[in-house]
């Protein structure tokens, strides 16, 4: 039951109007780099330990709440976003302002990026953190392509959002 409605969902996603489109390599490069990462992260800091970097033992005492917050951050900017793009049909497409979207133009993407920190927070492995710059570059890569879609689809008023909203790091001060 549960892949049936899977797949009616993405038919039905597919099909939305009030969506601009995603880049093709996108879900498929996401996953790729995600099980590299993990291979590489997993393998280096708990197996060969190749690159861990020596750090005082006593401050896992901040790493682990640290990455735990990382990752708490992670999963509400994801989950935020993914509700707010597919958990309403929008009757008129628009450019979403709302939730998360004030903060930062891709708050999906930035909740992936920050997944990994979250993850290295736990054992500082130099060569998975390699992996991560990598993911981070592809995730810019899908986020420009996928602007470019925007763009054609709302022309001026998405550049004005792009000029009033960063697209991962939020600004301290609003304008």
């Amino acid at each position: 039951m549960d892949e049936e409605k899977r797949n009616l969902d993405s038919k039905i996603h597919m099909k939305r109007e009030d969506l601009a489109g995603e880049n093709k390599l996108g879900d498929a490069g996401q996953l790729i780099l995600f099980l590299i990462f993990l291979a590489v992260w997993i393998i280096d800091s708990f197996i060969l330990k190749f690159s861990i970097v020596a750090v005082n033992p006593n401050l896992l005492l901040i790493r682990i709440p640290l990455g735990i917050g990382i990752l708490f951050i992670a999963g509400y900017l994801a989950k935020s976003g993914l509700g707010i793009v597919f958990g309403q049909v929008r009757e008129t497409p628009r450019v979403i302002r709302e939730g998360v979207f004030k903060l930062v133009r891709h708050p999906i993407y930035l909740g992936a990026i920050l997944l990994y920190p979250g993850l290295l927070a736990f054992s500082l492995s130099v060569l998975a953190a390699i992996i991560w710059a990598v993911i981070i570059v592809f995730y810019y890569y899908i986020s420009r392509y996928e602007e470019k879609l925007l763009l054609e689809k709302f022309g001026s008023d998405y550049e004005e959002y792009i000029k009033e909203v960063p697209m991962f790091i939020p600004r301290l001060k609003r304008k």
